[in-house]
């Protein structure tokens, strides 16, 4: 290995888009469907048209951020140059958390729904196995993956069309009830619950901020993340809802023997056996290739930390002299996915929310300090631009990201205060030869 091997420029517009909706994974909407359902106490639209409205607008923040800062980025760089490279730090050790335990998912998912079909296999042995995969994958390159993620996205597409088209078969009821009931459905107003629904499933819209890790790696970077950044949320958004209001119509209201593999039964209820194996064989892919996507991420933002110093550059900072990947980085990604054998699928999604959510406030607010601060941008459009609309998407998230439930809120103060105790024993040499040199001075 040598540190001097720089990454290759070849994914294109499409190709980005495809690699942030395989983070996302378009099929997450089902295997999180019983842990949302339950959030919001059957509130899935309004929780949906909520959370879509607030990553719209943190989305906008990270397009005009990817266009200012054109390398592989993340909200820790941004932070780290708009507002003050401490703050960058502690943004990045938080934001590791969605990073980091995005894998886990993955590794997680795969684990419950192949033990789900396959009961004498121990979830364990499907754990181990797609991770040592995703490791291997990722060493190889990033057009690989590309090329597999442009595949899988397009099947997973496909397989939620024909979902829908089985909701539509058992449709009974005007256009208007198709587009009104599952928003304001008759009975008590369920505010809070909507909330607290939008808090959880924002987790479903999380992929979009990560392709901004792949700037060094993108052909005209400044035009394509930024045009990415609005087609991959879009994209969900329009399915996500689409498919909340088919179901809510069909299925009024349900109950689940198992909250982690709701999403399995709830093909049972729509289609039978046929459709839940059909979901078994497309949730495969969708695990796979978010897995992938996601240890990609992580890697990336590990290594950019590394180059930066912020994290032991010796390890953190090399690529592959012949794969020009960061090996290191995917392998302690792997490492950590290995979690997934002792976490509840549940534990994982709170830990990435958590980490998503406070990247997102931040982003708003580098919005705020570079364009409207630093560089005075502060005409009558520009100070909606650059001031309003951030602020607006920051209090939203930031709303969003107190209505976490307290354990999750723990778990991210714990970790913070590690980052903080981290962060000193790494600067103690540094301020101990600045407060030496004053002393001499």
């Amino acid at each position: 290995m040598e540190e001097n091997v720089a990454y290759q420029r070849s994914l294109t517009l499409f190709q980005v888009v495809t690699l942030g909706l395989a983070w996302m994974s378009p099929m997450i909407y089902f295997t999180v469907y019983g842990i949302a359902y339950e959030g919001s106490r059957g509130w899935m639209t309004s929780s949906y048209s909520v959370a879509a409205a607030a990553i719209l607008l943190t989305a906008f923040s990270y397009m005009i951020m990817s266009k200012r800062f054109t390398s592989s980025a993340s909200a820790y760089s941004y932070v780290r140059k708009a507002i003050h490279p401490y703050a960058g730090f502690l943004v990045g050790w938080v934001v590791l958390l969605e990073y980091i335990f995005s894998p886990v998912i993955a590794c997680l998912t795969f684990g419950l729904y192949m033990h789900a079909q396959f009961p004498g296999v121990p979830a364990s042995v499907w754990i181990i196995g797609i991770n040592l995969i995703f490791a291997v994958v990722n060493i190889v390159g990033i057009k690989f993956s590309a090329g597999i993620s442009k595949i899988f996205v397009v099947v997973q597409i496909l397989f939620i069309a024909v979902f829908c088209i089985f909701l539509l078969k058992g449709l009974a009821g005007s256009a208007a009830a198709i587009a009104v009931q599952p928003i304001l459905p008759q009975g008590e107003w369920g505010g809070s619950a909507i909330l607290t629904g939008a808090s959880i499933v924002c987790f479903s819209f999380l992929g979009f901020d990560t392709v901004t890790t792949l700037a060094d790696e993108t052909i005209n970077a400044q035009k394509t993340i930024p045009r990415a950044i609005m087609l991959i949320v879009l994209i969900a958004a329009v399915m996500y809802i689409v498919v909340s209001v088919l179901t809510k119509l069909v299925f009024p209201s349900l109950a689940f023997t198992n909250g982690d593999a709701a999403g399995f039964e709830l093909m049972r209820l729509v289609g039978g056996a046929g459709l839940q194996s059909l979901f078994i064989s497309v949730l495969i892919m969708a695990v796979f290739t978010q897995g992938v996507i996601a240890v990609t991420s992580a890697s990336r933002l590990l290594h950019v930390m590394g180059t930066d110093s912020t994290l032991p550059r010796r390890f953190f900072g090399k690529l592959h002299l012949k794969y020009k990947t960061p090996v290191n980085s995917i392998v302690v990604v792997c490492v950590i996915s290995m979690l997934a054998l002792v976490l509840s699928l549940e534990t994982a999604i709170k830990f990435v929310s958590l980490g998503a959510l406070t990247a997102f406030v931040f982003v708003n607010g580098s919005v705020v300090a570079q364009m409207y601060v630093k560089e005075k941008r502060r005409s009558f459009k520009q100070t909606i631009i650059y001031l309003i609309v951030p602020l607006i998407g920051a209090c939203f998230v930031g709303w969003l990201l107190t209505l976490l439930d307290r354990t999750a809120l723990l778990m991210g103060a714990c970790w913070l205060i590690i980052g903080v105790f981290y962060h000193l024993h790494r600067t103690k040499p540094m301020l101990a030869a600045v407060m030496q040199k004053r002393q001499m001075d």
